[in-house]
């Protein structure tokens, strides 16, 4: 059986910023997780962004 998780990995929503100030429609966003001690800001990760059909920044949203 496997151990319980202590809840330092955590699971967060990343959205593309730069999607917002255009008039495509749909919402890029990625799932994955993150060590809340190592990283307790919100991360900020360049992703591909399917709409776009370009590499865009993503952050964390909450």
């Amino acid at each position: 059986m496997a151990k319980k998780s202590k809840g330092v990995r955590i699971q967060v929503i990343l959205e593309c910023t730069e999607q917002k100030h255009t008039d495509i429609p749909g919402i890029s966003r990625y799932i994955t997780t993150k060590n809340r001690r190592n990283t307790p800001d919100r991360i900020e990760l360049k992703k591909f962004n399917p709409y776009m059909k370009k590499v865009t920044l993503h952050k964390e949203i909450k």
